[in-house]
This record gives C-alpha cells, sequence and structure tokens, in this order.
C-alpha cells in the first residue's frame, strides 16, 4: 500500500516523469538500496582497497570483490554495503565514474539475483526430449 501511494504522489508531482525516471524511482522504493555494484575494478583492487574508498560516504558494513572459482582472481567487479539508504545513494553519486586504483569505476544499485539453480539454456541440459529435428520420432 506505501508503495502505490509513493507512486502516486511521484505522478502527481511530476506529470511529464519519462517512464524510465518512475520506474527506477518504484525500484528504489520497493527494494533496499543499501547495496551498490562496483564494475570496472583494477585486478589489483581487494576487499580492504574497496571498503576504503567507499567509507568516506558512511558506515560500509560489508565490501567485497568477486573472485573466479577456479584461479582465485577478481572477476573486476565487486559489491559494497552500506548500513542506511543516503549512504549508498551519496556514494553512487560522488563514485561513480572516478578514478580507483587507475580504473574508472562505475557504480550503480545492485539487482537482487533471483533465488534457486541458475539455467543455462535450454531444459534437461538443452537435449529435447522429442529427439530434436522437428519433434517427430524419425530422423
Amino acid at each position: 500500500m506505501a508503495l502505490s501511494s509513493k507512486l502516486g504522489s511521484l505522478l502527481r508531482q511530476n506529470g511529464q516523469m519519462p517512464i524510465t525516471s518512475m520506474l527506477n524511482s518504484v525500484r528504489c522504493m520497493s527494494t533496499s538500496t543499501k547495496k551498490l555494484f562496483i564494475g570496472g575494478l583494477s585486478y589489483g583492487t581487494d576487499d580492504q582497497t574497496l571498503k576504503e574508498a567507499f567509507s568516506g560516504f558512511g558506515d560500509v558494513t560489508e565490501a567485497r570483490i568477486i573472485v573466479d572459482r577456479d584461479s582465485g582472481r577478481s572477476r573486476g567487479f565487486g559489491f559494497v554495503n552500506f548500513a542506511d539508504d543516503q549512504s549508498a545513494s551519496n556514494a553512487l553519486s560522488a563514485m561513480d565514474g572516478q578514478e580507483l586504483n587507475g580504473r574508472n569505476i562505475r557504480v550503480s544499485y545492485a539487482n537482487e539475483r533471483p533465488s534457486g539453480p541458475r539455467s543455462f539454456g535450454g531444459n534437461n541440459g538443452g537435449f529435447r526430449g522429442d529427439r530434436g529435428f522437428g519433434g517427430d520420432s524419425g530422423y
């Protein structure tokens, strides 16, 4: 109910609001905006360096670089969690496009990953139960 009333007030405030801005506002209201995605990171950036870079904007509860499972090397992106939404918003505004360890980073709100196993294109590992080739049982 609170979401619909906020959406209504947004529409009343600016009847000409572009749809993308409206959708971003709704997304921010409906999910927590405390978690930021940080892309374009130098492979030499570690968790501590990431935390230090963002701690000037508020209480960083977690800063994590995502690493490759096999090699253990950075994949060039990470996440920063803040204790409150306003700190995350300030960090996003100030840090998006800025340089960190020699690379210009991209900062955006993190999208929640859907739960459950990931699918890699197709049912049953990509094999069709109808023997493929048009659906009949013959070749």
